[in-house]
């Protein structure tokens, strides 16, 4: 028999893969399990898993369990020890202090921080239920904030008074960025910088009020000399775990990862409208280490997207840093620009990124990739496996001639001329496709549109299988560059790329360019 395997736990929450051969987000019917304690049967709980990744919550601080569940084989863990539990709301902590009342915002704030400073090392913050407004907190380090069912920790709607990051620390570190440059930012709702040894978990949700304020209005634009907050910001931290709860109308990005090792995130719920502006669900960026599994996106752009800096207009790169070692695994994307995303902010490089056991439904893209001429880096070992995309426009693809920034349609940007390779030509190296299937195909297979200098290596696609198209497809360009051949119901098309397939009848001769061009 097959044998569940730990993703991650803490004092009070385990994370659980339930290994049923072919499931991807959602088991193929619910299984039954029971949980026991050696020694104490009689208090044994009993439930049932419909996720291959399944969350175990309220569970006792160093304890040892056996999990058990049909058609599995027994399974023992023991949970982390925990220092201490302090309930925020024996500080003073309000509850319905409404979303533009920001002098109850403040005093939640101020009340908020003195139960983080009671907090002993390796011990719990809990958050009981009810609607929590307040400005950004800042966790600390070996620290665990627990979100108990029902509990709201909300930002308020307003800006006034919020803290802002600056681009830098003392130390000339990259602290606030924005799109891959060190740039000043507000703090998003729930941050951390420096932190180690550091969980977030329960049934609770995190709510960035990005619908409440005026954040999206203004996209692209600053504030008070500042970017829009993330959701949840996790500078240069070490060891966190992020279990189970839902975080939901972050003003931009929803949880953005940015120079972290060692991250896992299990079972989480990540929200946003679907015409919300740049609310991406989950951006590593120059991490080392990342797990996501058996999370569960709708978005309004992307939902994982994988970076690692971006050079400056000057071809500043002191605060770029690789991404290397990114696993998804049974993850389900119910809507986004993609589902997987790599760059465009990948000048650090971006290695080991791999997506396995996921569905994607409705996404625009499925796995895509895409960098432009100045970017510099290289994105190699890339890998998609045992992925089912139902209705995604365009399922694969990488654009090397992707036109964003200012000068994104300008003609050294777009040339398919060759240039001179330089730090700024960007390398795309090592991509494996196997046992993909494609239901409701609309524009293309795959699409693939290297530089000439610099042309896409070693792409190889095996068992990739359509099983239909979309009937009211319209043709549309598939990638996101100047002179793109509107395409339906296409197979794999690619100029400047090396590309193997097993099933050469999906290989297309047809161009990717426009033939007006």
């Amino acid at each position: 028999m097959l044998r569940p395997t730990l993703i991650a736990h803490s004092a009070r929450t385990a994370a659980l893969c339930l290994p049923v051969p072919g499931a991807l987000y959602t088991l193929p019917s619910k299984m039954a399990w029971r949980l026991s304690v050696p020694g104490r049967e009689s208090e044994e709980r009993l439930g049932e898993a419909d996720t291959v990744i399944t969350l175990l919550h309220d569970l006792e601080p160093s304890t040892q369990y056996l999990f058990e569940a049909e058609g599995l084989e027994p399974f023992d863990f023991s949970t982390s020890a925990c220092a201490g539990l302090v309930n925020a709301t024996d500080f003073g902590i309000l509850s319905d202090i409404a979303l533009d009342d920001l002098e109850g915002a403040r005093k939640n704030t101020v009340a908020f921080q003195e139960a983080l400073s009671n907090v002993p090392a390796q011990g719990t913050l809990c958050l009981g239920p009810g609607n929590w407004t307040a400005f950004p907190i800042r966790l600390k380090n070996n620290m665990t904030l627990r979100l108990e069912k029902d509990a709201v920790l909300r930002a308020p709607s307003l800006r006034d008074g919020w803290p802002i990051l600056a681009a830098r620390d003392e130390h000339g570190r990259m602290l606030g960025s924005w799109e891959g440059l060190p740039d000043a930012c507000f703090a998003a709702p729930v941050h951390a910088i420096a932190a180690e040894n550091l969980t977030i978990e329960g049934h609770g949700v995190l709510d960035g009020s990005g619908d409440k304020g005026d954040w999206w209005q203004w996209p692209k634009e600053t504030r008070n000399g500042a970017r829009r907050p993330r959701g949840l910001h996790l500078v240069s931290c070490r060891n966190v775990k992020l279990f189970g709860f839902s975080i939901r109308n972050a003003a931009s990005w929803t949880i953005h990862p940015q120079g972290c090792n060692d991250l896992t995130a299990a079972g989480l719920s990540i929200m946003a409208p679907h015409d919300s502006p740049n609310t991406d669900g989950f951006n590593p960026e120059s991490c080392r280490n990342v797990t996501i599994a058996g999370v569960r996106f709708s978005v309004g752009d992307d939902c994982i997207a994988v970076k690692a800096g971006k050079r400056g207009p000057n071809g500043e790169d002191d605060h770029l840093a690789e991404t290397r070692g990114v696993h998804v695994k049974h993850c389900l994307m119910e809507r986004g620009h993609g589902g997987l995303v790599i760059g465009s902010e990948m000048s650090g490089g971006v290695h080991d990124v791999t997506i396995e056991d996921c569905e994607m439904i409705g996404t625009d893209r499925g796995l895509r990739l895409k960098t432009r001429r100045g970017r510099g880096g290289s994105v190699t070992n890339i890998a998609m496996r045992r992925v089912l995309l139902n209705g995604v426009q365009t399922a694969l693809s990488a654009n090397a001639h992707y036109h964003c920034d200012a000068d994104g349609h300008d003609d050294w940007v777009q040339s398919r001329e060759p240039a001179a390779v330089s730090k700024g030509t960007p390398v795309i190296d090592g991509i494996v496709i196997e046992d993909v299937k494609i239901l409701k195909l609309a524009h293309a297979a795959g699409a693939f549109l290297g530089l000439p200098e610099a042309p896409i290596r070693n792409v190889d696609i095996r068992g990739l299988t359509i099983l239909s198209r979309d009937p009211s497809a319209v043709p549309t360009p598939p990638i996101m560059a100047d002179r793109i051949r509107p395409m339906q119901h296409e197979a794999i098309v690619f100029e400047q790329a090396e590309v193997r397939c097993d099933d050469p009848a999906l290989l297309s001769s047809a161009t990717v360019t426009s033939e007006n061009d």
